[in-house]
């Protein structure tokens, strides 16, 4: 039986033991091996993945993306629920709080954003992440009396480095609410992969030039751990939630694509 559902943890989120009868596989990709944790919940069976590893020791620009998501694929994949520790650029986005996030703006710089390595496939992201996990995790929050916002515009930077507070001051400009390291291309590569996939971001602080205090990778853990029953009792209510079998417009995007063949 394949394994439909994966949960991808960020920041602050490494531990399986929400599942029961664990066991590791390790995937061999063409990107390289990818290592997944997979266990059961109320009869499903789930994927869970440490996007850091289990130890958070891969920085933000060395994740092997394309090799995770390939992974994740070849188990059977259909739906990723993937977990974001995030600063906020919107006042009204405050630590503690989830965003349900609906778009991104990518500065990344240096990563393999793509599995397309012949001829020439323009994939549609006008809606980069699945609406239809958004609205099982909205439903979700409010259920568990979460305070969350529905809809967001994360902008991916390239890390490992925080944000200056001239690039915050661009970022808000451009109509950015949150900052991170990693929804880009992890949200692309999914759905080249034509898997649904949606991010639960958690806002941890403010950014750089809004936060009064000097930005510390340990507050973000902090507030993450501070945080962590709700971010897993939100993940499990929205995988009770998930019709596995139901069908989404993300399961066929590259039916849709422009492809211009090979070019010369």
């Amino acid at each position: 039986m394949s394994v439909k559902i994966a949960i991808i943890g960020g920041t602050g989120v490494y531990d399986p033991q929400i599942l029961s009868e664990i066991r590791e596989e390790v995937i061999n990709t063409p990107y390289g091996p990818a290592r997944v944790v997979i266990g059961n919940y109320r009869d499903r069976e789930i994927a869970f993945m440490a996007r850091h590893g289990s130890a958070h020791s891969v920085p933000p620009h060395l994740v092997n993306y394309r090799g995770n998501i390939a992974a994740l694929k070849e188990l059977g994949v259909k739906s990723i629920l993937a977990t974001a520790a995030v600063g906020s650029l919107n006042p009204d986005m405050k630590p503690g709080q989830f965003i349900f996030i609906d778009q991104f703006l990518d500065f990344t710089k240096g990563r393999h954003s793509t599995f397309v390595e012949e001829g020439v496939v323009h994939l549609d992201v006008t809606e980069p992440y699945c609406s239809r996990l958004r609205n099982i995790m909205i439903s979700a929050a409010g259920e568990l009396g979460l305070e969350f916002h529905g809809a967001g515009n994360y902008v991916c930077s390239e890390g490992p480095r925080f944000e200056t507070a001239a690039e915050v001051r661009m970022f808000r400009q451009l109509g950015g609410d949150l900052v991170g390291m990693t929804s880009v291309p992890e949200a692309v590569l999914a759905r080249e992969k034509e898997m649904c996939y949606a991010t639960i971001a958690m806002v941890t602080n403010f950014a750089a030039g809004i936060s009064p205090n000097k930005l510390t990778h340990q507050e973000v853990v902090d507030v993450m751990a501070q945080n962590a029953a709700n971010l897993r009792s939100l993940i499990m209510q929205a995988v009770t939630r998930l019709d596995t079998e139901e069908d989404c417009p993300c399961q066929h995007f590259l039916e849709g694509p422009v492809s211009l063949g090979s070019e010369k």
